[in-house]
């Protein structure tokens, strides 16, 4: 018994107390049976098939350079050392690397991210690119590629620095995760460039899914207060209209990412510069003030009958062009008023025809309608008898490309069509 003052002996590792019982273990057996056991231990822990006889030897060498590196450094060395010694010297391990399984998935993982978004890298995007190509070739299934970039990125880092910059690209990623299905991929190939790939997805699925990604861009960036406007831009190809092989594919959404930034922002700029006041350098006398004309009357909301304010613009932009074209028609849900103003819409309808796209309708959800087309302002539905609808329409869309969104509805015009259905035009109503 040691006296209570002495020290306890320290504890050894689990690893090392599994050795320590192995080496005892191993005295009381005798030679064919240590043998044998000794086999399938170093073929557990070297992935190698050893002979008995070798096994035999590998383990009394070990227990000789144990007591070897004792007595040259003048204290306990553990079995482990000396064995892993043994198996180093007779080649049995050509790089002796232990690691832990977390940290190896982790050095996984860590190859094909990118650090500052979290998204998968270029490296990633290759091998999965031609993956997801094979598989839709496979099945004859539609493949999505979308190539995305930060419009004025670089004057965002110029005026307020790279941190203010890593923020947008954060931002930029949050936006693509929130925004895809499990099974679509998202992928930074650069400085402010990104990519996606959508399996199953036609053109038009995968052109309503950027367009969303904008606007919902847009929102995420508004926390920043950034005095710069910045935008994503966005370039679709998709397989098998586009192209076959993947740097095809690569090309013609790159090519058409480039072609829609020039349209879009040198339209944009060319505005401005009409829009700035002319000075002629000819004009020393100033000339008599034209009379102002009357301004134009305000678009008219079909929601509150009213003239629209700023902030309703962009949503009476997406219905007034739908009310203008069936007003006068039998058979209104709500009467169209007598002068409406077309003013651009802040994204085009997207046509849900040919996609399983849907709406339930009710609180209840006792009711269903197809959903024709989609839009910022609204949506039409086809219903299949005229059965009219209240006011206020609780419904949950399902969209290809989208999860389930719960909205409020408000039916703004019908028609019936020609198989005997009734086309509702509704608008979204916050």
């Amino acid at each position: 018994m040691p006296s209570s003052g002495a020290p306890a002996p320290p504890r050894l590792p689990v690893e090392e107390s599994f050795l320590e019982l192995l080496a005892d273990t191993l005295e009381s057996m005798d030679v064919p049976a240590r043998g044998q056991f000794l086999q399938r231990y170093f073929q557990a822990i070297t992935h190698l098939d050893l002979r008995e006889s070798q096994c035999i030897q590998l383990w009394d060498e070990m227990q000789t350079r144990r007591r070897e590196l004792a007595d040259f450094l003048g204290r306990p060395v553990a079995l482990k050392t000396a064995l892993m010694d043994v198996l180093s010297s007779a080649g049995l391990f050509r790089v002796p690397i232990i690691i832990e399984y977390d940290e190896l998935k982790k050095l996984q993982l860590n190859a094909v991210t990118d650090p500052l978004t979290g998204l998968y890298n270029r490296r990633l995007f290759s091998e999965t690119f031609e993956k997801e190509l094979n598989r839709a070739k496979r099945y004859g299934a539609p493949l999505g590629l979308v190539i995305l970039d930060l419009h004025r990125f670089k004057e965002v880092n110029d005026k307020h620095g790279h941190h203010r910059g890593d923020e947008v690209l954060r931002a930029a990623a949050a936006t693509l995760r929130k925004a895809l299905r499990t099974s679509d991929f998202a992928f930074r190939i650069g400085g402010d460039e990104f990519a996606l790939l959508l399996p199953q997805t036609d053109a038009a699925q995968a052109l309503a899914l950027s367009r969303r990604i904008e606007a919902v861009f847009s929102e995420n960036l508004l926390p920043l207060q950034l005095t710069i406007s910045v935008t994503m831009d966005h370039g679709v190809a998709t397989y098998p209209p586009d192209g076959e092989q993947a740097d095809q594919l690569f090309h013609v959404a790159d090519d058409r990412l480039y072609r829609l930034k020039h349209s879009n922002h040198a339209s944009s700029h060319a505005r401005a510069v009409d829009a700035a006041p002319k000075v002629s350098a000819a004009a020393s006398a100033p000339a008599p003030e034209p009379p102002k004309p009357e301004p134009p009357p305000k678009p008219i909301s079909i929601e509150t009958r009213r003239p629209a304010s700023k902030a309703e613009d962009g949503v009476a932009a997406a219905a007034s062009t739908s009310a203008a074209g069936i007003a006068g028609t039998s058979g209104s849900l709500a009467e169209a008023p007598k002068q409406v103003y077309t003013i651009q819409r802040k994204a085009e309808r997207v046509s849900m025809t040919g996609t399983n796209a849907y709406a339930v309708l009710g609180d209840q959800g006792d009711r269903r309608a197809r959903v024709l087309d989609l839009g910022f302002g609204g949506v039409a539905l086809e219903l299949e008898s005229a059965e009219q609808l209240p006011e206020s329409v609780a419904a949950v869309l399902h969209v290809p490309i989208l999860p389930p969104v719960r909205v409020s509805l408000k039916p703004v015009w019908s028609q019936k069509t020609s198989k005997g259905a009734v086309r509702v035009g509704c608008a979204f109503v916050s």
